[in-house]
């Protein structure tokens, strides 16, 4: 029998002093004692190991995904790492006693044999004496193989084996019969120069017991080898039991996982919803509220903070909308008085020319100033309209470079405005707002550029692009962002001009309502460059009613026609 796997000698721990001149102690100083012990750690050891890098694997591959699955992964890792731990301490404490019942219950038996019949056979037995011994042996009730040796009177070596084919003095380790010859010496503490030893060795993976000892004054030397197929089957089924049951306690705490991440997330996912939704605008969403922890409590802190917005954005919307009423009711108002001081003006320019010279300078001022109080009350009569979302568009396919022509015709500029745009590029707009638009554009550029302004019309794919480029300074950096803000001066040195401060404010607004922008830039070669953009297929009422929606509600204001509700509709505040 050839040995796959020897472990070093060690002593058995059946018995604890001499019986019938046998006796069982440790083994010798340096030798290996063949147990699963350092098999069972190292084995649990590697295994959590393993598994503890292979979560921080998982783990470093879930930093981005969502809480959900990280709960969910930690909480099956952190059971399976339990789950493992534990099915490995249990698997090596049975198995260790599993192995020591055996064995110990195997050294004790043969031990009992050794004393009771190897004990008995003469000095220098014969071979069929030791044959017909280690056969009685071998019938015991623990089945083992049973191997005795001995010098017979001539000083030969003679063998009794009771399995003459499997059990031979070759499959005895070579350390274990160094240790079973060897003689120790004579102490206090050591009574016997003879002990039992005991090896484990696994022979094409079935592991074996193989055990010596020589009889106590003199005798034949016997070794038993017993199979431990048994207790390792049993190990088997032990490990598999182990597997399914730590395979069990993975999905449980899976199942467990997710039931706890539903728990805990549900009212996150609640308050991420109602966030949202208050952001949207919709100031009544509430989040139900049901406990006491702290979810609970932050559900309440939500409901609360969403009151006082709810409450301090009514509060700003009434005071602007009072302010915005006030400029409308006063632009309406202005606008009969200023209608007689208007055709007084205009008689007294006309009649400018008969008056006292000491007065004409006054009268050209007064006609002069009426006029630009007129265009004032205009554009805000114009701007309210737009924060009101009163603003209507009424579209027509229109010849730009025709459109352009006349608004430049139409204010005297042809002189001061080089156009550059084919005849025959047709755009849906409004006529009137786009007259607008170029009209604040060009007579911006005119007043802050100087002339010549240049106005190029180019088409890009489904856009109509409209630059207009002066030949001034250009506009500073810092004030580039607030081009379009209203009422807004470049320059704090200059806090009244000819311009009311709305008009490229009132263009934007335009722009806008036909579903276009206008930006503001430096150009490279100098001077400062507007782009209008605007679709050349116009806009549809749905899209004409969102854009006004939209700069209503960018002033604080709902359009008109209609309460906007924030929350379901049914008059009370949104559940979420």
């Amino acid at each position: 029998m050839t040995k796959a796997h020897d472990e070093g000698p060690g002593s058995g721990t059946p018995d604890k002093g001499p019986e019938q001149g046998t006796r069982e102690e440790r083994g010798p100083e340096g030798a290996v004692r063949g147990d699963a012990r350092g098999e069972g750690r190292g084995g649990a050891g590697s295994g959590v190991r393993g598994w503890a890098a292979a979560r921080r694997t998982i783990l470093a591959g879930l930093r981005f995904t969502s809480l959900r699955l990280r709960l969910v992964v930690v909480f099956a890792l952190v059971a399976l790492t339990a789950a493992v731990s534990a099915s490995a301490i249990a698997y090596w404490l049975n198995r260790e006693a599993v192995l020591t019942r055996t064995q110990d219950a195997a050294l004790n038996d043969f031990q009992q044999e050794m004393r009771n019949r190897a004990g008995a056979l003469p000095p220098h037995p014969t071979q069929s004496e030791l044959q017909h011994t280690a056969g009685q042996m071998a019938r015991s009730s623990q089945h083992y193989s049973v191997l005795l040796t001995a010098e017979n009177a001539a000083g030969q070596p003679v063998v009794g084996n009771s399995d003459l084919s499997t059990f031979t003095r070759d499959d005895v380790p070579v350390a274990l019969r160094r240790a079973v010859n060897k003689e120790q010496p004579i102490t206090s503490t050591n009574k016997s120069a003879s002990h039992m030893y005991w090896q484990r060795v696994t022979d094409h993976g079935t592991p074996y017991l193989v055990g010596g000892a020589k009889v106590i004054g003199g005798g034949p030397t016997g070794y038993m080898l017993k199979s431990l197929e048994p207790e390792a089957d049993d190990m088997n089924s032990l490990a598999w039991s182990l597997g399914i049951a730590t395979g069990l306690a993975l999905i449980g705490s899976a199942l467990l996982a997710q039931a706890a991440a539903t728990t805990v997330l549900k009212p996150v996912h609640r308050l991420g919803i109602g966030a949202r939704r208050l952001g949207e605008g919709k100031l009544d969403t509430r989040l139900r509220v049901s406990g006491t922890d702290e979810l609970a409590d932050l559900s309440r802190t939500f409901n609360s903070a969403a009151a006082s917005l709810e409450k301090r954005v009514a509060d700003m919307s009434a005071r602007e909308e009072a302010s915005r009423r006030f400029v409308a009711d006063m632009s309406h108002e202005l606008r009969t008085p200023l209608t007689a001081i208007t055709a007084v003006s205009e008689v007294l320019e006309e009649e400018a020319d008969t008056l006292d010279p000491m007065i004409q300078p006054a009268v050209r001022l007064v006609v002069s100033e009426t006029r630009r109080l007129n265009d004032l009350v205009e554009n805000l009569m114009e701007v309210t309209r737009f924060d009101a979302g009163t603003a209507r568009l009424v579209q027509d396919d229109v010849d730009i470079a025709d459109q352009i022509t006349a608004c430049v015709d139409a204010r005297a500029w042809l002189d001061a405005v080089e156009l550059d745009a084919e005849r025959g590029i047709m755009a849906r707009v409004d006529p009137r707002r786009l007259d607008v638009i170029m009209a604040n554009l060009i007579g911006n550029a005119l007043k802050h550029g100087g002339s010549p302004v240049r106005v190029s019309v180019r088409v890009e794919g489904a856009w109509l692009a409209i630059r207009v480029q002066d030949h001034g300074p250009g506009i500073p950096q810092e004030v580039l962002p607030h081009v379009f803000d209203r009422f807004y001066k470049a320059s704090a040195s200059r806090p009244r001009s000819e311009g009311s401060g709305l008009g490229l404010s009132i263009a934007m607004e335009n722009a806008h309502i036909h579903g276009g922008e206008i930006t503001a830039a430096n150009s490279s070669e100098g001077g400062a460059v507007f782009t209008l953009r605007l679709p050349r297929d116009g806009v549809d009422e749905e899209t004409e009613q969102q854009e006004r929606g939209a700069g209503a509600a960018s002033h604080g204001r709902r359009p008109a026609g209609g309460a906007e509700r924030a929350g379901n509709g049914d008059g009370d505040p949104e559940d979420v």
